[in-house]
């Protein structure tokens, strides 16, 4: 492996999982690059105040921040990622809220959420679905968290355009957008998909519990 995939490989690797100093450095630039786009999710899960959010694989944390304002004093917000450097960071930039049980801090994955069954009014996952390679336990979880009017939002960017990308060819896995809505169907979620003026091409994917069909 050359130079320059050896530096793509360990940036991907990064994006994956940040950990450490350098971890800690690339989840600050995704806070800055991912802002609006997070922004963007948080207001697409139409949460009002008092309800439970959750934010999966929330990084640098931008998303935890928007979360807690929309929710309010008397809303919970879970944040769940699988970096331990990531937990670590948020722990301590979230003393207060964790002392107040506003927030809620744990280790874990999209394919196995730390959360209750129908607990979860909206939630949102961005720039994470690169990474996991079973879709349909991802979508399962989803579907078994959320309340029977939530919302979940799923951000990724165009597919072509991440293909186009050196740091791609290492751990992520793009899949047509097309596929992560069938993958959502048969999960049992309707999905709706939302474009951003962003030159990434990115997609909010917002999903919610298809209504169950009464019994003739």
């Amino acid at each position: 492996m050359g130079l320059r995939d050896a530096l793509s490989a360990g940036l991907a690797r990064q994006l994956s999982r940040p950990e450490g100093l350098r971890g800690r450095m690339v989840a600050r630039g995704l806070n800055k690059s991912n802002g609006v786009v997070i922004a963007a999710a948080v207001e697409a899960t139409g949460l009002r105040s008092g309800q439970v959010a959750a934010d999966v694989g929330f990084g640098g944390g931008i998303g935890l921040r928007l979360l807690l304002d929309r929710v309010g004093a008397d809303g919970r917000v879970h944040g769940v990622e699988l970096s331990d450097t990531m937990l670590a960071a948020a722990r301590q930039r979230h003393r207060q809220e964790l002392a107040d049980g506003r927030i809620a801090l744990e280790k874990g994955t999209l394919e196995q959420l730390p959360l209750p069954d129908r607990r979860v009014d909206g939630l949102i996952t961005v720039n994470t679905i690169y990474f996991v390679d079973d879709l349909a336990a991802v979508f399962e979880e989803i579907a078994r968290v959320l309340t029977a009017a939530g919302r979940a939002v799923i951000g990724v960017a165009d597919p072509d355009w991440m293909a186009r990308m050196k740091v791609t060819e290492h751990v992520f896995r793009i899949r047509p957008v097309a596929d992560l809505v069938a993958g959502l169907s048969v999960a049992g979620l309707d999905v709706r998909e939302q474009k951003l003026d962003d030159l990434r091409g990115f997609r909010l994917l917002i999903a919610s519990r298809k209504p169950i069909e009464a019994p003739e």
